[in-house]
């Protein structure tokens, strides 16, 4: 399964940078904008940050942020975006045919890698993939959310023994809005995560997919 080639193609983070970077040096640089962004967003949450707080925090001139983006919302994007690859490229290797026993095993190991971003994920916690942000006008066709539904249900019908229909991709979609909740709400105020929600998470897409994957 290929994350990139998904049937709904995300909002790439180089579609939201003003220049994107062709020499390692600038992609080293904006590498380093996006850390520091995430790193304020930890501490902060993603509503209070600003230009300035992020070149303040990579130790560049406010020049440099506004080179690569036009405002604080591209630069939430983009991170979002990026949180979004790295989900994707997660979930990609943790669905490989035959690693788990059943289709909702692997559903559910969708649940502890999102667990582990939140755990481990600079700013993830704050902004996740970026539907937080309810921006409008809308600037994708589906929500990041829905993407990562699509991305799961392929790689079950894949390597699962699952077959494709509307009702299994409304099911797996509702099971990866609740994870999204309440891996969120155990997070909130747990940094290592509320184990007690964490279990409930399960609970609930257990009782989602039963009977109908």
């Amino acid at each position: 399964m290929n994350v990139i080639d998904s049937g709904t193609a995300l909002l790439s983070t180089s579609a939201l940078i003003r220049n994107e970077p062709v020499q390692a040096r600038s992609t080293a640089r904006l590498a380093t904008l996006l850390d520091s962004a995430a790193a304020v967003i930890d501490e902060i949450g993603y509503e209070r940050l600003t230009t300035a707080m992020v070149a303040e925090r990579a130790g560049a001139s406010i020049g440099t942020v506004y080179r690569y983006f036009p405002d604080r919302i591209a630069v939430l994007q983009s991170l979002a975006a990026r949180n979004s690859e790295r989900l994707l490229g997660s979930i990609s290797a943790e669905l490989a045919a035959g690693r788990h026993a059943s289709a909702t095993d692997a559903v559910l190991a969708v649940a502890h890698v999102t667990a582990e971003l939140f755990r481990t994920e600079p700013g993830y916690r704050s902004l996740r993939v970026g539907d937080v942000l309810d921006l409008l006008p809308p600037q994708t066709d589906a929500t990041a959310n829905a993407v990562v539904a699509d991305t799961v249900t392929d790689a079950l019908v894949a390597g699962y023994g699952v077959s494709d229909s509307a009702d299994v991709r409304l099911t797996v979609g509702t099971a990866i809005e609740i994870i999204d909740a309440l891996v969120a709400r155990a997070f909130a105020r747990a940094p290592k995560g509320d184990a007690r929600l964490l279990t409930e998470a399960d609970r609930a897409v257990r009782a989602v997919l039963a009977g109908r994957l």
